[in-house]
């Protein structure tokens, strides 16, 4: 590459740290990102200054952590992070270094990193004589540039190789989520993962125990929101991670199915993601479609095409909730991800859709949840080799929808209220008007002809 477009914002900051006598390099995911062609979407900086003198340079700057990582805000390209070169240090918990120290040179901070395609730099070598003078939100065509590939990044580039930098084991022991940043970078890149690199994961795979569950969400969360989601989950099962992180997925591995079903239940759920991602559902659809069947294992009665699976949607439910709380995700997520798992095996038959079972169903999961209800459902009959996913049954389904959707599914659209219960009917306030409300309210749903005063 002989040149590379730069924001002005993140040329002023190396500017800036060149005038007060310190050489800055961008490093990271950024210099990958820019030597294949992407957007980068973030840029990060390290230079041989203490974050002291960092912040001195940059008075509005913040330093609240304690591995040399100061902060930049800048208009348009979010908060630039400027790190002090570090040296390779011990890591007892997989997670932390016990200690940081300064490393003294460029060389010594690229050996640490964690793949040969992030331990890449790039230096400015005129930041003297550009014009930095224009608007923030310009880039600048850099045409003298110079990459520091000491590790054979560029290499591991053109051949779509995540390698990690020097021995494999010492860096995962180091930081063990390094293994399932591995697997991200495969599928986000398209790229495989060196033989050497791979075995290590395999090898050293429970560490990730010693992982917060945070960490590991988002990381997972990274892999899910891929195009190639599923073969990502796939992925951390060969490489048995995935037995450490989501082990119920592998209840249902091998486990067939019925009649309606070309694939086991595991295979099933992935297809299901898969289906999820082509159509770029949301995060909570994608982790309903992985989940949905989860319970199928479970409750499985008989053998062959004559299998039943009755009652799965709720144990599965429960299943669900129980990964995703241990996962830490928000209540929000979760909550959501269940009610779409628990009520999955809503019934769409033609003949058997009825109006006030379609209010019921509404009722029950709420009209802005009934949308992502369906397309699950989609996402459920896509996994499961059919090759439509919003047949007839579906669409008629979703016209009833939209047919009942103006009519009283709770008790606050009902005509009337418990002052009106209280006055006609001569009672004193307490629980038992809202069970006369209910009460009404499924004759309404029944018959909304009665919602009236």
């Amino acid at each position: 590459m002989n040149s590379l477009s730069i924001p002005l914002e993140i040329l002023r900051i190396l500017a800036q740290l060149k005038k007060n006598g310190w050489d800055g390099f961008l490093v990271g995911g950024c210099v990958r990102d820019s030597l294949i062609g992407r957007e980068p979407k973030d840029w990060d900086i390290t230079t041989k200054a203490k974050p002291e003198e960092i912040q001195k340079i940059f008075p509005d700057s913040f330093y609240d952590n304690q591995f040399g990582t100061v902060g930049i805000k800048t208009e348009k390209n979010g908060v630039v992070e400027i790190t002090t070169f570090r040296a390779e240090g011990k890591y007892t918990d997989q997670r932390h270094p016990d200690e940081i120290s300064w490393a003294k040179t460029l060389k010594e901070d690229l050996a640490r990193r964690d793949f040969t395609i992030n331990a890449l730099a790039i230096e400015i070598q005129n930041l003297d004589n550009l014009d930095l003078e224009k608007n923030a939100d310009k880039e600048l065509k850099i045409e003298k540039i110079k990459i520091v590939d000491l590790f054979g990044g560029q290499d591991d580039l053109k051949k779509r190789i995540i390698r990690a930098v020097g021995n494999p084991v010492k860096r995962f022991s180091e930081d063990a989520l390094r293994m399932m940043r591995a697997i991200r970078l495969a599928i986000e890149l398209n790229f495989k993962i060196d033989e050497n690199t791979l075995e290590a994961i395999q090898k050293n795979s429970s560490l990730i125990k010693n992982i917060a569950q945070e960490r590991i969400r988002d990381e997972l969360v990274k892999i899910l929101i891929t195009p190639r989601a599923a073969d990502g989950i796939d992925l951390l099962r060969r490489t048995s991670l995935l037995k450490f992180i989501i082990p119920e997925l592998l209840l249902g591995y091998h486990v067939s199915q019925n009649l309606h079903h070309i694939y086991d239940v595991y295979t099933h759920n992935l297809k299901a993601l898969e289906a999820a991602t082509k159509k770029n559902y949301s995060l909570e659809i994608r982790l309903a479609a992985l989940l949905h069947d989860i319970g199928k294992p479970k409750v499985k009665n008989g053998k062959g095409k004559n299998a039943t699976f009755y009652n799965h949607q709720i144990v599965g439910a429960k299943m669900a909730w129980a990964i995703l709380r241990r996962l830490k995700f928000s209540r929000e997520i979760t909550d959501k991800v269940v009610l779409l798992i628990r009520n999955h095996m809503f019934v769409y038959d033609v003949d058997q859709v009825k109006a006030a079972g379609v209010r019921r169903v509404v009722k029950k999961v709420g009209l802005e949840n009934i949308q992502g209800l369906i397309n699950l459902r989609i996402c459920d009959r896509l996994g499961s080799g059919c090759p439509k996913a919003m047949p007839y049954k579906l669409r008629h389904f979703q016209y009833m929808v939209e047919k009942v959707s103006r009519d009283a599914i709770s008790a606050k659209m009902l005509k009337i209220n418990g002052e009106d219960i209280i006055r006609e009917l001569k009672i004193s306030p307490g629980p038992k008007i809202g069970s006369i409300l209910d009460l009404l309210l499924a004759e309404v749903i029944y018959d909304p002809r009665k919602n009236k005063r």
